[in-house]
């Protein structure tokens, strides 16, 4: 790919700080796109867009501060990107996987609240901005892990029993469903689409602690590294082989099927108006 051709455009990348979105960041401010990187620690953010800055040679990197957990965090940082001319892509990549049951400020089950809604809220927020950049791309990180998962709408907070592998294997379907229903609501200009990273080497799920976090370490130790993981996420947002491409779901930078559930029109329009119910709800 050429280093400048991401010149004049903006991009907003959720979980920018480390793993794959750091590496995603990185490489497109490189490119010479304008990097907007949103992240939950203040002084990691200001590290991490002052080391990109320096590494790239490209000053027109800027950190946002935000718990995406948050209904009202979500929101205010939209309107803070509102106040920037255009947003030509869209990344959605934070995320986290936790062992025990988990509740946001909003009183809503943590992986959910993180994993899903932040993908559908921001985006949905920031539509308009999309729209009127011209040929806007949105990216949603999912995960190969959504294969074998199914959405229970009786237990959508997962009350009644809580796994973590199962939990965070439904987030990453309700990526997809989200995905695939965006596409179908979207009149042209703006694509929508979303990527398996790989199993990859980051410090992901090792916050847990314990066992769990020791056994995502020792698992690990066949995983790729970000940078290998990062190149989906990269493709997705630079590629002109993608332009005009929507509802995807790609792998090693190649569009692949997903599982049968995650093409369920029923259950994805079922989704969105309960994740459009609960957003609107709370965090005012």
């Amino acid at each position: 790919m050429e280093t400048n051709n991401m010149a004049g455009r903006h991009v907003v990348i959720t979980g920018g700080t480390s793993g794959i979105g750091r590496v995603t960041a990185e490489r497109l401010a490189d490119m010479g796109a304008s990097v907007t990187i949103i992240g939950r620690n203040p002084e990691k953010l200001s590290a991490t867009t002052q080391e990109i800055r320096t590494a790239t040679g490209n000053n027109d990197v800027r950190g946002l501060q935000a718990d995406l957990s948050s209904i009202r965090d979500v929101k205010q940082i939209a309107q803070e990107i509102h106040h920037y001319a255009r947003l030509d892509v869209l990344i959605n990549n934070a995320g986290a996987f936790f062992t025990r049951r988990l509740v946001s400020v909003d009183g809503l089950e943590m992986t959910f609240a993180l994993n899903h809604l932040a993908y559908f809220l921001l985006t949905r927020e920031l539509l308009d901005l999309l729209t009127v950049s011209g040929s806007a791309r949105i990216i949603n990180v999912s995960s190969g892990a959504h294969v074998g998962a199914r959405l229970d709408f009786s237990d959508l907070q997962n009350e009644r029993a809580y796994f973590g592998w199962k939990v965070y294997a439904q987030s990453k379907l309700a990526n997809l469903l989200f995905t695939y229903e965006l596409a179908r609501r979207l009149d042209g200009g703006v694509t929508v689409n979303a990527l398996h990273p790989g199993f990859v080497r980051t410090n992901f799920g090792r916050s847990n602690g314990g066992l769990m976090g020791r056994f995502v370490a020792w698992s690990q130790r066949g995983a790729i590294s970000p940078e290998a993981g990062a190149q989906t996420s990269i493709f997705l947002a630079s590629s002109p082989e993608v332009a005009g491409i929507t509802g995807g779901y790609f792998h090693r930078c190649m569009q692949v099927r997903s599982s049968a559930a995650s093409y369920d029109a029923e259950a994805a329009r079922r989704l969105w108006d309960v994740s459009e119910k609960l957003v609107d709800g709370r965090g005012h």
